[in-house]
């Protein structure tokens, strides 16, 4: 649980750091984060 509270922390981040980026752009970094989150789980052995 706590892997996707710091999930939704980043990606609430990037949407107010980069209001200007598009859809795509959003999409796109929401995968990356959610990549991010697993390697975490996967090390942290959550």
């Amino acid at each position: 649980m706590n892997i996707f509270i710091i999930w939704v922390i980043l990606v609430i981040a990037w949407n107010f750091g980069f209001p200007q980026a598009s859809p795509l752009e959003d999409v796109i970094v929401a995968i990356v984060l959610s990549l991010f989150s697993n390697v975490l789980k996967k090390y942290l052995k959550i």
